[in-house]
């Protein structure tokens, strides 16, 4: 089986409050739950940031479920017990740290995608194909102008708001998060094979307006043979 190449090549970089939360987030997970991993100043020091940026990534790493804070003597950062559904989080958050993680994420993600079209078809409502076809406006617009990363957004929202149609809870966290690893870290993007980029935008945008009329009408079988070139390209 041959891993799916986008034909938008994606480029990112991590800002310095995820940075320093990856460096405290490793010191997190090698320790044993409950471990003192050392006050705010010394853990700050240790990243090398300022004070602003280590408190956002305090609260990165809270959101996580990674650590825990304590006041008073002998306080300071802690290693959290991760829960379950925190570790499957953190898992695609791991994503972040490998240089392959793009070309990781779409690979789960087409692999989660017929799933989610089966979904889409049984439990989409109106509102949904809605918000859809305004992501579809966007894309469009976005084509017009060339502009590759408003195109991008628009097209990962328009594939939230398909997967957001899914009863399942786990499907749509781990698929959401996958869409987050993408967005969040998208600093530049541009055609990853030489051919035209308007020819490239215009073929993406067809396809996923064809994907949602074929979600709107129940048809099934188009929807999923639409995702199934939709992960080839």
């Amino acid at each position: 089986m041959t891993t799916p190449q986008p034909d938008l090549q994606i480029q990112r970089s991590l800002t310095r409050p995820e940075q320093a939360a990856l460096t405290i987030g490793r010191l997190a997970e090698s320790a044993e739950p409950g471990a003192r991993l050392g006050t705010k100043q010394e853990l700050q020091e240790r990243c090398g940031v300022s004070k602003g940026t280590f408190n956002e990534a305090l609260r990165l790493l809270q959101a996580r479920g990674l650590v825990t804070v304590r006041s008073g003597p002998g306080g300071g950062l802690f290693a959290a017990e991760p829960t379950p559904a925190v570790r499957i989080g953190n898992a695609m958050l791991a994503l972040d740290r490998m240089e392959t993680s793009a070309a990781d994420a779409v690979r789960i993600r087409s692999a989660l995608e017929p799933l989610l079209i089966d979904d889409a078809i049984e439990f989409a409502e109106p509102a949904d194909i809605a918000r859809m076809r305004q992501a579809i406006d966007e894309m469009s617009e976005a084509a017009k102008a060339q502009n590759v990363l408003d195109f991008l957004r628009a097209n990962w929202d328009l594939h939230a708001a398909i997967a957001r149609t899914s009863p399942s809870r786990i499907l749509r966290s781990i698929y959401l998060s996958l869409l987050d690893v993408l967005a969040s870290h998208t600093v530049s993007a541009g055609p990853a094979d030489g051919r035209p980029l308007p020819d490239i935008l215009n073929e993406r945008l067809t396809l996923h307006s064809d994907l949602v009329e074929a979600l709107a009408s129940k048809n099934r079988q188009r929807a999923q043979e639409l995702i199934a070139i939709h992960d080839r390209r």
